[in-house]
């Protein structure tokens, strides 16, 4: 294991787009109404241990039922692909159940599976497929941090972006999540092939 800096802030983006803490405050301030509060300490360590965990196990998982992490990450693609074009298009393709959100919002859906989802879980597994373990378990944490610290100030990040400032935000890393989407699709295609 070795510290690379740029696979660190390779990863920590690829991650950063994938979750998109700052396009989910619109979600996270609805949650807090709803609800009354979010435990935003609760909501980060759990994300983190869960990303952590598959990013060890979740290969094993996948051979376990004869998926290859390349067939995975083609899979996990077309999930990011259609997360991107939610945030472009500002539509919704995937329906989260309401049922059990005024529970704990901190566990779900803002642990899962807003942060650590289908997209955050795929993205883990391709990074694994590049770069070293320990470079993603520091790209994960930076994530947490960041994820702990918009938790915190969603509300103060809110007044001070506006709605029109939060949708180019989003906008802007639906594209980013879009290239992803199609450089992670290419690279398995082109190892399932080789």
């Amino acid at each position: 294991m070795e510290l690379n800096f740029k696979h660190i802030l390779t990863a920590s983006m690829v991650l950063f787009a994938v979750i998109d803490i700052i396009g989910n405050i619109p979600i996270i301030i609805d949650l807090r109404r709803k609800t009354g509060h979010i435990q935003s300490g609760k909501a980060t360590i759990i994300a983190g241990v869960i990303l952590t965990v598959f990013l060890f196990i979740g290969q094993s998982m996948l051979s376990l039922i004869g998926i290859t992490v390349n067939q995975f990450a083609i899979a996990g693609s077309f999930v990011l692909f259609f997360l991107a074009l939610e945030m472009i298009l500002g539509i919704t393709l995937f329906k989260e159940d309401e049922e059990n959100a005024m529970s704990d919002a901190s566990v779900f859906p803002i642990a899962f599976p807003l942060v650590a989802g289908p997209g955050s879980l795929t993205s883990i597994l391709s990074l694994r497929a590049e770069f070293d373990a320990l470079n993603i378990v520091i790209a994960i944490l930076i994530n947490m941090i960041i994820m702990y610290i918009v938790l915190k100030a969603s509300a103060k990040i809110e007044r001070l972006l506006g709605q029109n400032g939060i949708r180019i935000l989003r906008k802007v890393f639906g594209v980013i999540l879009l290239a992803i989407a199609v450089k992670i699709f290419t690279t398995g295609i082109q190892k399932i092939f080789e």
